[in-house]
């Protein structure tokens, strides 16, 4: 004969276990810091590629351009900056903080085809824009091959 369990509702203590590597779980991934002035973020890059240069677009919303350091050291593009958490608010006043603050630094590396001499940037609508251009060598070239008639051995 086979006997026949009824699942019914989890346990109080399995739920309760289940609750708290809930909370620990959010609590490491959902609030990194109870200071958000602290806490690291990355902006948002777009790079792509046309014939003459690379373009690299990073979301910057809310800073002013003297806050944004654009370097290039060794074939090292790095962008640097800090977004300052508004003072203007008391802190204990926000009933919600979703907007990441603080530091941040990303640096890219940069292929050989691109001249660093000749690397400009332009911050506009909060949107960095860095153009790279490719060195004149690097460009793709296209050469004319002349056929001749056949030849007689």
């Amino acid at each position: 004969m086979t006997t026949i369990t009824r699942w019914g509702r989890i346990p109080n203590h399995i739920s309760t276990l289940q609750d708290q590597v809930n909370k620990l779980l959010e609590s490491t991934f959902h609030n990194q810091s109870e200071n958000p002035a602290i806490t690291t973020w990355s902006p948002a890059v777009d790079i792509y590629e046309t014939e003459n240069e690379l373009v690299l677009k990073a979301d910057l919303p809310g800073f002013n351009e003297k806050d944004i350091d654009v370097r290039v050291e060794n074939n090292m593009l790095t962008l640097r900056g800090e977004r300052q958490f508004e003072k203007q608010v008391k802190q204990d006043n926000y009933l919600r903080v979703e907007r990441t603050y603080g530091s941040f630094s990303r640096s890219f590396s940069l292929p050989n085809t691109v001249n660093t001499e000749t690397i400009t940037a332009g911050y506009e609508n909060g949107v960095l824009s860095v153009q790279l251009p490719k060195r004149a060598e690097s460009k793709p070239k296209q050469v004319k091959v002349n056929v001749s008639g056949a030849e007689k051995n």
